[in-house]
């Protein structure tokens, strides 16, 4: 039997211990508080830097939208959706397992390389944009080839595969550009930021392009409904359509044109070659302080026309360039 005083020992050691054990627990919960704190931080830094990310992308965006509508040309109604479908799960493929890898790898072995990529990338833009306005012109445009083809299988297979190329060039443009804006973030940050951009400019995209290519058959089914003001809608619908086409692939080159452009200026200003971006800059600043109303709106609608001049030199010079060299027959 243990005296009175071993009792007195060991209830002030397991006393002892108690108040260790709730120290203990106190300090786990600051740190997982503190753990907390910083992953909410973390996520806010990484939504953040993907909403800046992907709303320097848009104008790659706009011409996505625009340009994807032109594959189903030609093409069963009742297929329209399904090749889509394709046409969005390969350009989810081009960006989580080819794109982002591959800006990570940029991003840690060579971040020097971004701003010449983009500038190849803007280039490439200019030049697509270049040879539309051509084929406009000269009545030789892409479109004539989709419709020499008679077998529809081919066709949809050629279609799809023509999209999903095209889809890696402008999502390259947009996890380039994305990237551009996340140097400050840490390896996974960046990945985490360039997934989120990806999964989300692709559900974009083609939801807003499954809703453009099935707006006929929407008119079609409200024409049909009882009462005149849907039907008056409906038709409305359905003869808006292919102006709203047409509009779109306005939209597109245009927006190819201005975004390649402002990426070729805003490279040449990295490389100090900032005689031509600056005389941009000062021309959109005087335009602002000129007209007075709206400065933003008016400066920002100067620097996409000079960038876009800019766009269509280059692309011009490219596409001129390639029509001299002999074809091969």
């Amino acid at each position: 039997m243990g005296t009175p005083g071993m009792a007195g020992a060991n209830a002030g050691r397991i006393e002892q211990r108690g108040h260790d054990m709730a120290g203990g627990l106190v300090a786990l919960l600051d740190d997982i508080a503190a753990m907390a704190k910083l992953a909410a931080a973390s996520l806010d830094d990484v939504a953040g830097a993907a909403g800046k990310a992907g709303a320097k992308a848009a104008g790659v965006v706009i011409d996505d939208t625009a340009v994807t509508p032109t594959y189903v040309v030609g093409l069963s109604p009742a297929r329209e959706l399904p090749i889509i479908w394709k046409i969005a799960r390969g350009s989810l493929r081009n960006k989580l397992l080819f794109l982002l890898p591959a800006a990570l790898l940029l991003s840690a072995l060579a971040p020097w390389a971004i701003t010449p990529i983009l500038m190849l990338g803007g280039a490439f833009l200019c030049f697509e944009a270049a040879e539309k306005i051509i084929g406009a012109i000269t009545g030789h445009g892409h479109g004539q080839d989709a419709a020499a083809v008679a077998d529809a299988a081919e066709l949809e297979d050629r279609q799809v595969s023509g999209a999903i190329r095209t889809d890696l060039i402008l999502s390259g443009e947009i996890m380039a550009i994305a990237l551009g804006e996340l140097g400050d973030q840490t390896l996974v940050n960046q990945a985490i930021a360039l997934a989120i951009v990806g999964i989300a400019i692709t559900a974009g995209v083609y939801g807003v392009v499954a809703l453009i290519v099935k707006m006929d058959d929407i008119g079609l089914h409200l024409a049909r409904k009882p009462g005149a003001g849907a039907q008056a809608f409906g038709r409305g619908l359905v003869a808006a359509m292919p102006r709203v086409l047409t509009a779109l692939s306005l939209i597109g080159t245009a927006a190819m044109v201005w975004v390649g452009g402002g990426i070729i200026v805003h490279g040449m200003e990295a490389f100090g070659l900032a005689g031509l971006p600056h005389a941009i800059h000062a021309a959109a600043e005087g335009a602002a302080h000129a007209v007075g109303a709206l400065p933003g709106v008016v400066s920002w609608i100067v620097t996409a026309i000079g960038s876009g001049i800019v766009g269509l030199i280059v692309g011009g010079i490219i596409a001129g360039a390639l029509h001299l060299l002999p074809r091969k027959h």
